[in-house]
């Protein structure tokens, strides 16, 4: 994907999108094939580190370039936006469903934090339907999920995802799995916009969004890192820029 001046746009994953490449080597990889990019964190906002960790790797990749060559978007949604999406996705699921009818909401583990805010959004989302209507689940919980939903009362159990991560397959009888929480067209535009708005920013304001790298982070763990860019494992080079080109 480009922007409309011409720059890349690169996509950065974390829990919440663990398909996409992280902010570390692959990132870093990626930009120096791209010297003129923008990046998007793909998180909804249950990753607040994604941000901070993509602007340290390219405030790194950006030494010697030009001013604004590479700039760092605002993450693609927030807690927030989060809520709004699984309202949506909720009511879309129960719709018709009648009283034994739960949804089963699914999402990768992404640590005690990231976790704990999506149970707090599952809450306020839940917050105006019967108990036992909506429950949450992570990763290899699924089938304990489904269990918990039985035991509260459910004859049928839809999984929805609460991230851009595909949900697990059914694990049982009696459980539908859900689209994704956002419609890839949905994904894109909002990409688009984000990769839009860096840009429309550093042309007002000459800020590149790279505010957030943090001067200090390696210094307090690792003294040989201070060197390169941080290192994620997993995403290749190729993967870093397959998605949204």
């Amino acid at each position: 994907m480009t922007a409309p001046l011409g720059r890349v746009v690169l996509r950065v994953g974390g829990h919440e999108s663990p398909g996409t490449p992280g902010p570390g080597r692959a990132l870093a990889l990626a930009l120096a094939d791209y010297p003129h990019a923008v990046a998007v964190p793909m998180t909804l906002g249950r990753d607040p580190g994604l941000a901070p960790a993509a602007a340290q790797t390219i405030a790194w990749a950006a030494r010697g370039g030009g001013p604004g060559d590479l700039l760092l978007a605002r993450p693609l949604g927030t807690l927030t936006h989060l809520v709004g999406w699984l309202r949506a996705a909720v009511a879309r699921a129960l719709l018709g469903g009648g009283a034994g009818r739960a949804v089963l909401l699914v999402a990768p583990e992404g640590g005690p934090d990231a976790d704990a805010e999506l149970c707090k959004a599952a809450s306020l989302v839940a917050r105006h339907l019967p108990p036992g209507r909506v429950e949450v689940a992570f990763d290899r919980g699924v089938a304990d999920g489904v269990d918990r939903c039985h035991r509260l009362g459910a004859r049928e159990i839809v999984l929805v995802p609460a991230s851009l991560a595909p949900p697990p397959p059914a694990p049982c009888g009696g459980v539908r799995v859900a689209g994704p929480l956002l419609a890839p067209a949905a994904v894109e535009a909002l990409v688009r916009r984000r990769a839009g708005e860096a840009e429309e920013r550093w042309l007002r304001a000459a800020d590149d969004g790279l505010d957030l790298a943090p001067e200090h982070h390696h210094h307090h763990e690792h003294e040989h890192e201070t060197t390169g860019p941080r290192e994620f494992a997993g995403a290749s080079l190729r993967g870093a820029v397959a998605h949204g080109t």
